[in-house]
């Protein structure tokens, strides 16, 4: 079985944030494939489905992102879900408005979601898609930043964002980890 992880934080008021970029990738490609996360248990959100031909859990941890190692790992862990077969999808700032970015392993770079993840599964090498939001700009804080929505033609770009990302998620299901990185990590 495979799991596409995407990260954000629960409850209405984050709904549509840049730290919801995980969380509306899930949304749009559950939408994709005509499916609802209508389960509750990991500390998730999931619905189980076919992707292709193979069987793969849609997750959104529910744990507010700082702990999201806490539902990753224990939904992992539950499934016997192979590291090589869990994606893990989230906002990253150092990534431009717009750019999706597929790496196989590598440092959490700063962002406590996949901080918590690493920490629980004992490894770096977990697959991630990493969607682009920019840096605040002037003296708007980080924390301002993550957690308000994009306005106008930005907003455009980022769900253009999203909608690619969930296409990658697709890719990286049934064509494999080169696939989505041969095909995706291109400039667009």
């Amino acid at each position: 079985m495979f799991c596409i992880a995407g990260l954000g934080n629960p409850g209405p008021q984050y709904q549509e944030t840049r730290h919801n970029a995980g969380f509306l990738v899930i949304n749009h490609l559950a939408q994709q494939i005509g499916v609802k996360l209508n389960k509750s248990d990991f500390k998730s959100l999931y619905v189980k489905a076919l992707i292709g031909e193979k069987d793969t859990m849609l997750l959104e941890p529910q744990t507010f992102m700082n702990l999201s190692g806490q539902a990753v790992s224990s939904a992992a862990s539950y499934f016997k879900i192979p590291l090589e077969q869990l994606l893990i999808v989230y906002d990253d700032m150092d990534l431009p408005l717009g750019k999706i970015r597929f790496r196989l392993s590598g440092s959490p770079g700063g962002h406590k979601g996949l901080t918590s993840i690493i920490q629980m599964m004992g490894t770096e090498k977990i697959p991630r898609l990493r969607v682009g939001i920019g840096r605040p700009e002037n003296s708007q804080t980080v924390v301002d930043y993550v957690l308000n929505s994009f306005n106008g033609a930005e907003r455009k770009i980022f769900m253009d964002s999203i909608e690619r990302a969930a296409i990658a998620s697709t890719y990286f299901v049934t064509d494999g980890p080169d696939y989505v990185m041969n095909h995706f990590n291109r400039s667009e």
